[in-house]
């Protein structure tokens, strides 16, 4: 029997580090990880490859359920190609297994509880934004800062300040975006903070 762990998470800026470390723990010989969202099956090439090297009596080990998918169907079906291998799932957070009868169980509720918990999350913020919009105080999302007409109008010879106001951002963004071209010999430099130390006391 092989204990194999298979570590996701959603975006390329999320840390994979607690989750391998957990299935490092559980004695996993072998860890597959991935940065793809759940929401389908598309593009998760290390989840295939997780489940094609599955054999009979091996274990397939996750942190969480929602790790395996998104959506129960999903999940389930997972599961079923998993024990067609004749291996079996198990979920440490929280803990259960698929080796009896009752696991099945414990995980289809639990993939039905996190999926539904989903949709009241989305609905709430749909109905945050709506009511937002009623009020004339919702601005949408965040707008991204035009890195290349920042870098343009450092070219141009314009000041940090000159430059914050037409791209419509602050000074220091500005700093930031030309600073962070290396070797750059030009770089406007970053104004010194002062401050006076007072007796507060």
């Amino acid at each position: 029997m092989t204990k194999i762990g298979y570590a996701r998470v959603s975006t390329t800026d999320q840390d994979l580090g607690v989750q391998l470390a957990k299935l490092k723990e559980q004695g996993c010989e072998i860890v597959r990880s991935e940065k793809v969202s759940g929401a389908s099956r598309d593009g998760r090439g290390e989840l295939k490859t997780v489940i094609d090297f599955l054999r009979p009596d091996d274990e397939l080990i996750v942190t969480r359920l929602d790790r395996l998918g998104r959506d129960t169907r999903d999940v389930l079906n997972i599961i079923h190609e998993v024990e067609q291998r004749g291996a079996f799932v198990t979920v440490l957070d929280p803990y259960v297994s698929t080796r009896g009868d009752m696991g099945h169980l414990v995980i289809t509720v639990l993939g039905m509880v996190a999926q539904m918990e989903r949709r009241f999350i989305k609905d709430r913020q749909r109905d945050g934004i709506e009511r937002a919009k009623g009020k004339g105080v919702y601005k949408g999302g965040k707008r991204r800062i035009d890195r290349d007409a920042v870098l343009a109008l450092k070219q141009e010879g314009k000041t940090p300040t000159q430059i914050a106001t037409e791209v419509g951002c602050s000074r220091m963004q500005v700093y930031r975006i030309v600073g962070s071209l290396q070797g750059s010999k030009d770089d406007f430099q970053m104004p010194i903070m002062r401050c006076d130390k007072r007796n507060t006391t």
